[in-house]
């Protein structure tokens, strides 16, 4: 009724932009949508102020059908950023819309590679998120070698098992790359204490177990200081892990994990021979020393019992 009133323009938007359309679009009215794009009047790209156009909106609310009638326009973009610098694609990934993600993919001018303004690809944000089913997908149509930061790293960290599996098996990851901050896949799983993430990095070839971080810190140190006994009993299994060595403050495991009171862990690294219980941290502080301060009787007791001095 209102379309047959020549004064009414149907592709005038209100504010912040937006039109008729992608209020429709929003709404999953396909029936609207119709109507509307069916007059010469209507641009079905037109931006709003976020240049955020009514597929995005569509995309947003999830609704598939609409997408694909507005698909089916010629004059539609699909891999359009909006003023952020983030795709429809980018978009739909971080939002876990797996239905979207597909039928974008779907289309040839949708690129996969396409990172946002900081630099994060797709691939990223669904190895971050666990979205395994994504993460195959964007494997099949991309390498990994430009998505930065590694994948492998957030999957890691998160303890993604599924997604961490199948990154190690491409020759383009590898599997010990570190981040900026100097930390590989396995430090991120270790301080977390993702036990089978750290078991299937722990199985590649090229790891090394005992890497230093930027903080000069061992994957040991970081499950030690964090109190992930399966983890610490898995890395002191590896001969070319040092049960010992302290990081760039002077810290040991023993320390880190006798600090925080981590008695299963202190007992573990008290049963390897290597390890100096009197060693001094850079502050001239030793494992009892700390303990003591902070009334850690259980480990205070532990580490008396091993010829400890003050």
């Amino acid at each position: 009724m209102l379309l047959s009133r020549e004064e009414v323009s149907p592709d005038k938007p209100a504010d912040r932009g937006r039109t008729s359309l992608s209020f429709a679009a929003q709404n999953g009215d396909e029936g609207v949508v119709k109507i509307l794009l069916a007059r010469e009047e209507v641009n079905p790209d037109r931006p709003d102020n976020s240049g955020q156009t009514p597929l995005w909106h569509a995309a947003r609310g999830g609704h598939e059908q609409v997408m694909k009638l507005l698909l089916g326009r010629e004059e539609v973009s699909p891999d359009k950023p909006d003023n952020d610098g983030q795709t429809l694609l980018l978009y739909a990934v971080r939002n876990k819309h797996e239905g979207v993600v597909k039928i974008l993919l779907g289309q040839e001018e949708v690129n996969p590679n396409k990172p946002e303004n900081d630099g994060i690809t797709p691939l990223v944000y669904a190895a971050f998120t666990g979205q395994e089913v994504v993460v195959k997908i964007l494997l099949g149509k991309r390498s990994t070698q430009r998505a930065r930061p590694a994948p492998l790293l957030y999957a890691a960290c998160k303890g993604h098992l599924g997604v961490v599996k199948r990154l190690v098996r491409r020759e383009d990851v590898n599997p010990d790359k570190l981040d900026n901050y100097g930390t590989t896949p396995l430090s991120y799983a270790a301080w977390k204490g993702h036990m089978r993430v750290v078991k299937i990095l722990l199985a590649q070839e090229g790891v090394d177990p005992d890497k230093l971080d930027g903080d000069g810190r061992t994957p040991l140190s970081c499950a030690a200081q964090n109190g992930h006994r399966g983890v610490v009993k898995m890395l002191l299994k590896r001969e070319e892990v040092s049960p010992d060595k302290p990081d760039n403050l002077g810290q040991t495991p023993l320390l880190l994990a006798a600090r925080s009171g981590y008695e299963e862990v202190v007992k573990l690294l008290l049963g390897r021979k290597e390890v100096n219980v009197n060693k001094r941290d850079n502050r001239g502080q030793t494992p009892l020393m700390y303990t003591v301060n902070r009334g850690r009787k259980t480990v205070v007791a532990l580490l008396q019992s091993h010829e400890v001095v003050l």
